[in-house]
């Protein structure tokens, strides 16, 4: 079986760093971007199985990508926000947008796992 791909949009290094290596122990396949330019330039290329993506990010925030992931390119790929808990307003925005979930800083890598595993399930049924 093909290990599913994953795109993970964090601008933090170490936090990218640690969330990609439990994904990969986890089966996955990630594949990183450090800010919204490189996440729009690969969406444009190619559609990930499941986006993990922080919703501060530089040039293209989590929310423009979940818009831009429904608006423009149509696409129903499953789509986990991360942020600080104290920003309702963004979370409930990327929610009306289409996101599918939402995980609050700090992120635990167990808990992503469970969480990434729970929509990628979703989609082969």
């Amino acid at each position: 079986m093909q290990s599913k791909r994953l795109l993970l949009a964090e601008d933090d290094p170490m936090l990218a760093s640690l969330l990609k290596y439990r994904l990969e122990r986890g089966g996955y396949t990630v594949d990183l971007a450090a800010d919204g330019r490189e996440v729009k330039s690969y969406l444009e290329k190619q559609l990930p199985d499941v986006i993990v993506s922080d919703i501060m990010m530089p040039y293209f925030s989590g929310i423009e990508l979940v818009d831009f992931l429904r608006s423009e390119l149509k696409s129903t790929v499953p789509v986990i926000i991360i942020s600080n808990a104290g920003n309702e307003t963004n979370i409930l925005n990327a929610f009306s947008l289409g996101a599918d979930d939402f995980i609050s800083k700090p992120v635990s890598p167990a808990e992503l796992m469970i969480r990434v595993d729970k929509l990628t399930r979703k989609q082969t049924i």
